[in-house]
């Protein structure tokens, strides 16, 4: 007679934790009678009896739902990446509720599928935070997902995810060919980074080329999710541009900064092109 090993999702919570900690039976009673108790979960209960952190509580979860986890001497070294870092926490889930949104929007056709630039009037709106929790949102659910930071005025995606930036999409848009320049985040298996690059002189020439154009064709025809960040529409053209080339955008605002006027300039700005707008983001954290 064979047995096949139970995979995470065929064990519960208490199980994971009891192996992790390696509890005792008695231990186990103790959890269980808390649990029944004060109607509260196996985890909840473990750590109020201190037989379990919550960073193994975390980690059990992680394994059970098959959610990649950062480790946790990493989690201070990525602190914006709330998906990573507390993938069951209430920003982690608002990031899924938008996940789905944009997922349900997106065409698999291969010949009308667009990577999807997030935009925003002004600096500070959150635009790299967003675009940074988005990809691995998407990356969660398993499909091969590619984030580009294309702020080539202050690319900063290679700091939120601890990468290189000697080389990127500055690099690449230059015409100087360097290996490895999609670089792909430890821990997430599904989840690559384009970063900017060194930063060049003459960003919105870069970006209005049609070399742009032709490698974002090329990346939609490799990656399942396209997640393109982009510069304040505030600083320059590049973000209509850039919008463009990808041919769907979400727009954020940060509520109680965000103006009126600039929010009214960027969407004029994108009137007449083939852009579409598949969502409108307030930021409130």
């Amino acid at each position: 007679m064979s047995h096949t090993a139970a995979t995470s999702a065929d064990r519960s919570i208490g199980d994971i934790i009891r192996d992790a900690r390696n509890l005792t039976a008695d231990e186990v009673e103790q959890v269980l009678s808390y649990q029944k108790e004060k109607g509260v979960r196996f985890g909840e209960a473990a750590i109020a009896l201190g037989l379990a952190s919550e960073d193994e509580v975390l980690s059990a979860l992680a394994q059970q739902f098959n959610y990649p986890l950062a480790a946790a001497d990493k989690r201070n070294d990525n602190p914006e990446l709330v998906t990573l870092n507390q993938p069951f926490s209430v920003q982690a889930e608002a990031f899924r509720a938008i996940r789905s949104q944009v997922t349900m929007r997106s065409n698999p056709n291969t010949d009308s599928r667009k990577a999807l630039a997030v935009i925003s009037a002004g600096s500070g709106d959150g635009k790299t935070f967003f675009a940074a929790n988005l990809a691995v949102s998407l990356a969660q659910l398993g499909g091969r997902t590619l984030l580009i930071d294309a702020d080539l005025r202050g690319a900063r995606q290679h700091q939120v995810f601890g990468l290189g930036n000697s080389a990127g999409l500055s690099s690449i848009l230059s015409g100087r060919a360097e290996p490895q320049v999609i670089q792909r985040v430890e821990g997430i298996p599904s989840l690559f980074v384009l970063p900017g690059g060194p930063l060049p002189p003459n960003p919105a020439e870069l970006v209005e080329r049609p070399a742009f154009g032709l490698l974002m064709q090329e990346l939609i025809s490799k990656f399942d999710h396209i997640v393109v960040d982009t510069p304040a529409a505030a600083i320059g053209v590049d973000s209509a541009v850039i919008a463009a080339r990808c041919g769907a955008a979400v727009f954020i605002a940060r509520k109680n900064a965000s103006r009126v006027t600039g929010v009214q300039d960027l969407l004029a700005s994108l009137t007449g092109s083939n852009v579409e707008i598949v969502g409108a983001i307030v930021n409130e954290f």
